[in-house]
């Protein structure tokens, strides 16, 4: 019994003991399954939560701490590639909430306080020593022993891992408070977005590169743009530069515009500084330059191309000696007093032609002298008064039959001439009929005439721009309009006064001049048509010199139509004349092609053609008129003598002269024939590529800028000057206006205008050092391109802008495209005669300035002493 209650008593023991064992087992190998999960749920350390900036003026510098945060870590930089981002980032987007990190800490200490008796010591380089109460077996133990080796590499390596991070974490946390403290400072209006960001580091500097360019960008232009408008403008002008300016950044927008304007002087000074060094070294767009969006880009003379082109100074062998400069261009115009010219003409001075001590000093009037252009030696700094009761032009086509008595009040033509429909007055009104001596009955049947009689005149197709000479009051001008012609018509300032001044007075084109004993001042071989109605000019007198001046001018092939007594009447006197003009016409090579009588009209019309080659002079028997010398430049017409001599007739192929011109409308945007590639253009490209661009360049600037920005009504618009044409790329983008366009080429430069008569369109040789013979407020627009500051060198620029005043009707704009330097002395000299300047606008040190004249003059007189 003994021994059966002690074999009894000790299994209960095993049992017991065995039982314990597995238990225990059971709780270590819960235990590191649990302090395993824990170490690595605890070594994913949660992304750092950024903060965005709306990129503002604080732009650099939150880039530039950026930079130098980024340089004070030791982590790479990965592109956004996860085959390039390390393991521990290889996480979905919910492992990547900002949530985790609290998440994580209450399952650490959750598991911490659920097992006391686990007890890490890390004192031996990251190894873990765990200490379980009890007995454990030899085989436990190297389990034990094994997972305790594989728990320490891996907690060796997370610990690691994040005591770095931590540490990196504390570091970016720090400098990016910082940096949002320096934001916050230096800008009000930054907005701050989501703490949440899920952009890489990487991803947010482009992006504040790009936002920062932008802004630079925008804030240079705005900065350096100004509009200044010194009149009452209507809301509608208002409005419309308004939406100008406003299509102009349309390419340079940024949502932070309105934080550029609190940004301090500082770094505002430090941002347009790198914008100007960055600007250095790349091609500036120049097509946000001006108002209107446009490609606007001022064009410059290109410096080769001099050695490519004559200019009239360079070609007028006998050109009258030019007046010195005395001026060195920095005198102050500030405070400049303006007096009324004290002058005999009164409202109707014309400097050049009224220089009454030039006039007393000639020794002859033989050859009409004294109508001819006599400058002072100083241009006039005073301004001519208005006519008493003078009032705003009659706007065209009305102005084409009648204007404003007191705008040019002078009767006696009418008086003169009133029986042959020139002129009358009615009332408050000059009105015109539309006839002249030789078409009583009406200009429009006259021309209808003209054509019937040779039909291959074509009027607005083959003949464009004809010459009209002792034009009267340009009747004749007036109606070939609507024939799409244009006519240069002129005249002297003679005892028919104010001829010149009714004809421009009404809307039509034309000039102050004289045949007498110098040459017109237009190249040769340039006008379809040369027409002569009783123009009361001597044709046979001294070898007939002012006859081949015509020949000069005329184009091979071309037309003249001499309207005269001589060519129907049969007096003495005309019977003289006109054996003597058939003799000249003979001998000159003339083709007698018509004599027509117009029986409404009572008058007869001898239509002559220029010879196209030169066989007629090779065959002549008497070599009489001499053809000139091989040395006489034809396009030689500034202040040039006359010579009793022709010049040979082109027959190159590529020569001027050799070819008709396209017929109207192509020929006004076809580059000339003539034009070789091998020359280069004024601007730099190859003659024929220049002059396309210049046609595009002008198209775009009026129709986009000059039309939309510059509040210019252009229904009130007739008379236009382009004061600097260089291809008459302004007028051509003119041509669906009602107006029509002097266009102007100045002696020193290059001599251009023989291309403008080739498009269709007309103009005039001038040196804008002196006066233009043309009467007082005879325009209503004048545009100068790059004018002034080339003059500048050579006169001073007030006797310029008198001249400018003199010119330009009242209520007329100006509109000058220059230097910002020039556009600053122009636009104070304006302000001083007291011009509206409506606008101006400067970028990269170029400008453009609009301006309207008033109705102010002076009070005073200059002394006549």
């Amino acid at each position: 019994m003994a021994s059966g209650k002690s074999r009894n008593s000790k299994r209960p023991s095993s049992s017991s003991t065995s039982y314990a064992s597995t238990v225990t087992t059971l709780v270590f190998i819960a235990l590191c399954v649990l302090a395993v999960w824990m170490l690595t749920s605890s070594s994913v350390v949660p992304r750092q939560p950024t903060t965005r900036t709306s990129f503002s003026s604080s732009s650099k510098q939150t880039q530039a701490a950026t930079t130098k945060s980024n340089a004070k870590k030791d982590i790479p930089v990965f592109e956004d590639n996860p085959g390039d981002l390390p393991l521990d980032a290889l996480k979905s987007d919910d492992d990547a909430n900002d949530n985790s990190k609290p998440q994580q800490d209450q399952k650490s200490d959750s598991l911490a306080e659920n097992s006391k008796d686990l007890i890490v010591d890390n004192d031996k380089r990251g190894s873990l020593q765990l200490r379980l109460p009890g007995k454990e077996s030899s085989e436990e133990l190297e389990k034990q022993k094994e997972s305790e080796n594989q728990i320490s590499e891996e907690s060796s390596l997370i610990t690691t891992q994040n005591q770095q991070q931590a540490t990196e974490t504390e570091q970016t946390s720090n400098e990016e408070s910082e940096e949002n403290q320096k934001v916050e400072e230096s800008t009000k209006n930054v907005s701050k977005n989501s703490e949440n960001s899920e952009e890489s580091d990487n991803q947010k500097q482009l992006r504040e590169d790009q936002s920062r360019e932008n802004t630079q960008e925008t804030q240079n232009n705005d900065e350096e743009k100004h509009v200044e408008s010194n009149e009452e403008n209507s809301e509608t002008s208002k409005q419309e530069f308004q939406d100008v300016t406003r299509d102009e950044h349309q390419q340079s927008q940024v949502p932070a515009a309105e934080d550029q304007e609190n940004r301090s002087n500082e770094e505002a000074k430090e941002e347009r500084n790198n914008t100007e060094a960055n600007a250095n070294g790349t091609e500036s767009n120049s097509g946000e330059a001006f108002p209107g969006g446009t490609n606007a880009v001022i064009p410059k003379e290109s410096k080769e191309s001099k050695k490519s082109w004559s200019t009239q100074a360079a070609q007028s062998e006998n050109e009258k000696e030019r007046r010195k400069d005395q001026s060195n261009g920095n005198d102050s115009i500030y405070g400049y007093t303006w007096q009324i010219c004290n002058v005999t003409a009164g409202p109707d001075y014309i400097p050049c032609l009224d220089n009454e001590k030039a006039l007393r000093q000639l020794r002859t009037t033989r050859h009409f002298q004294h109508r001819e252009r006599h400058c002072p030696e100083e241009g006039p700094t005073c301004l001519v008064p208005y006519p008493d009761g003078y009032k705003r032009s009659i706007e065209w086509p009305k102005s084409r039959d009648k204007i404003w008595y007191h705008n040019v009040p002078h009767a006696k033509l009418a008086e003169v001439k009133g029986h042959q429909n020139w002129v009358k007055v009615t009332g408050e009104f000059l009105t015109f009929p539309g006839g002249g001596t030789q078409f009583i009955h009406g200009a429009l049947h006259y021309i209808d005439f003209l054509q019937q009689s040779v039909p291959d005149i074509a009027w607005g197709k083959r003949s464009r721009v004809i010459l009209d000479v002792g034009c009267g009051v340009a009747s004749f001008g007036g109606f070939l309009f609507e024939r799409d012609v244009l006519a240069m018509s002129f005249a002297p300032k003679d005892e028919h006064e104010a001829q010149v001044q009714f004809a421009l007075e009404r809307g039509i084109p034309a000039i102050s001049a004289v045949m007498g004993s110098q040459r017109l001042p237009f190249p040769s071989r340039v006008f379809d048509i040369v027409h002569c109605a009783r123009c009361r000019v001597p044709w046979h007198a001294e070898g007939g010199m002012l006859l081949l001046e015509l020949n000069r001018v005329l184009r091979p092939g071309g037309y003249f139509v001499w309207s005269a007594t001589p060519v129907y009447q049969k007096l003495q006197e005309d019977v003289e004349i006109w054996k003597e003009m058939s003799s000249l016409t003979a001998s000159i090579c003339w083709e007698l092609v018509t004599i027509n009588k117009d029986k409404i009209n009572s008058v007869g019309a001898a239509i002559y053609r220029k010879p196209s080659s030169n066989d007629c002079y090779d065959q002549r028997k008497h070599k009489r008129p001499p053809m000139c010398k091989n040395d006489d430049d034809p396009n030689a017409a500034w202040y040039v003598p006359l010579q009793a001599c022709m010049h040979r007739v082109p027959v190159e192929e590529a020569e001027r002269g050799t070819h008709w011109p396209e017929a109207w409308p192509r020929r006004l945007q076809t580059s000339p024939y003539w034009l070789n590639s091998s020359q280069m253009g004024i601007y730099g490209k190859p003659a024929p590529q220049d002059f396309a661009a210049d046609h595009e360049h002008w198209k775009e600037v009026v129709s986009k800028t000059y039309m939309t920005s510059l509040g210019i009504s252009w229904s009130n618009v007739r008379n236009v000057m382009d004061m600097r044409a260089v291809y008459g790329g302004f007028a051509a983008a003119l041509k669906d206006l009602q107006v029509w366009v002097m266009n102007v080429v100045n002696i020193d430069s290059p001599d251009t205008l023989p291309i403008i008569y080739e498009r269709g369109l007309f103009g005039i040789y001038h040196d804008w050092c002196e006066s233009f013979s043309t009467y007082p407020r005879s325009y209503d627009l004048l545009h100068a391109d790059h004018l002034f500051s080339k003059l500048k060198k050579r006169c001073k620029l007030a006797p310029v802008m008198a001249e400018v005043d003199r010119i330009v009707r009242p209520g007329g704009k100006f509109i000058v495209r220059d230097e910002s330097s020039i556009i600053g002395e122009v636009e104070n000299l304006l302000k001083s005669m007291h011009w509206e300047v409506r606008l101006t606008f400067s970028k990269n040190e170029e400008g453009m300035l609009s301006a309207q004249k008033g109705n102010w003059r002076p009070e005073t007189y200059v002394d006549s002493s």
